[in-house]
């Protein structure tokens, strides 16, 4: 769980746009975020072995 400031931090518009920079939008963890679904590995797994995100499934070989 990422510390409440560093959240707050975030949600700020940066100086220059460089500095900006992606957070999970369930967890606030700020490493491994995927753009594409805007949540960090560790959430996306547990979605993903929820069901909550159509057409991903476990893989198996």
């Amino acid at each position: 769980m990422a510390k409440t400031s560093q959240r707050v931090k975030q949600s700020r518009e940066p100086k220059y746009p460089t500095r900006r920079y992606s957070r999970c939008r369930r967890c606030g963890r700020s490493r491994a975020v995927y753009r594409k679904f805007g949540v960090c590995r560790i959430c996306l797994r547990e979605l993903a072995h929820n069901g909550y995100i159509p057409g991903m499934t476990k893989s198996s070989w």
